[in-house]
């Protein structure tokens, strides 16, 4: 088996010395042009790879960053694409920077334990946490220990982590107002889960609008999956068989809703309009297609990469949203 290329080796083939040599692969800039064009030619003749281990000791750096979800791999690797829009749009960035992601799940206690541990012990250069629920402690304690942080949504608890959002209240405000504007009367909502940012924020901007023109709220609370979006559905038809509109907060949930109503015999948008956010694919192959709130979640991806690299101001930063109208709210 042939030997693995050493520094040694380089050090040797380009004429310098071993220190000289690691300068020059740890990318120092302190170092004689003509030098530095032996020492990488060097590198490509003999096909070295450097020890990234040692070279973490030299730089100081991992060159890795990690994306951590505290949520079960079920969930993150579920019909649920607003994950794999911003692992798209991190890995895009991280891509261009030369690092590498490390994706972390903290759906359990253990593995929430061992994220705190492998963040804090040096194995990566910063932290990207999304998904968060609750007061969550995590972000706050990596911060203290001196590892940058940046979160996917806004933080609940107290202080001032960098973070990057979408303007959720105002795409709910939006959503309700044109149901409004369609001359809807008794709309409801399908929440999402209330220890979530983006779930209590479109459940305030629901709230905000109906407040204005005096209409009751009629609420029911699921957790974002399409299986509690039908629940919901049936709870709030039971409730109120004369509403004749519903905001859900995610379109998985709303792809439920219509599930529900055309158990019920319910028409859409004829007896019902029904509007989701998110504008997942399937939104636009629904049956009848979906009015929906679009969020840029690839571009969150990026912005969330570029701040953890230090390229971006460190926030906040709160995308826009935009209502894309189709037949599920247009006139029967």
């Amino acid at each position: 088996m042939r030997a693995r290329p050493t520094l040694e080796k380089v050090a040797a083939r380009a004429g310098v010395s071993r220190a000289t040599a690691s300068r020059v692969i740890n990318g120092s800039t302190r170092v004689a042009p003509q030098i530095r064009e032996a020492v990488n030619r060097a590198v490509d003749e003999l096909g070295y790879v450097p020890n990234q281990a040692a070279r973490s000791l030299v730089t100081q750096r991992a060159d890795s960053i990690a994306l951590v979800f505290p949520e079960p791999s079920t969930r993150v690797f579920s019909d649920d694409p607003t994950f794999g829009g911003i692992i798209r749009g991190v890995s895009m960035e991280f891509e261009e920077a030369d690092k590498q992601l490390v994706l972390m799940l903290a759906g359990t206690e253990g593995s929430y334990r061992r994220v705190e541990r492998y963040a804090t012990n040096g194995h990566v250069d910063g932290v990207i946490v999304a998904s968060m629920h609750g007061s969550d402690p995590l972000p706050a304690i990596l911060a203290r220990r001196g590892v940058p942080v940046v979160c996917s949504g806004r933080p609940t608890m107290a202080g001032e982590l960098p973070y990057v959002d979408m303007d959720n209240v105002g795409g709910a405000e939006r959503a309700v107002r044109h149901l409004l504007e369609r001359g809807r009367r008794r709309i409801a909502a399908i929440a999402g889960p209330q220890d979530m940012v983006a779930g209590i924020d479109r459940l305030t901007g629901y709230r905000n609008v109906l407040r204005d023109s005096d209409r009751r709220s009629i609420v029911a609370v699921g957790d974002f999956t399409r299986e509690s979006g039908t629940a919901a559905m049936r709870h709030l038809l039971a409730d109120d068989p004369e509403l004749d509109a519903v905001f859900a907060a995610n379109d998985l949930m709303a792809l439920g809703a219509l599930r529900a109503l055309r158990d019920a015999g319910r028409s859409v948008p004829g007896d019902v309009a029904v509007v989701g956010f998110d504008d997942i694919p399937a939104a636009s192959y629904a049956e009848p297609p979906l009015t929906t709130v679009r969020q840029p979640t690839e571009e969150m991806g990026r912005w969330l990469a570029r701040m953890v690299l230090g390229l971006e101001e460190r926030g906040p930063v709160v995308l826009p949203t935009e209502l894309v109208v189709r037949e599920s709210t247009r006139a029967a």
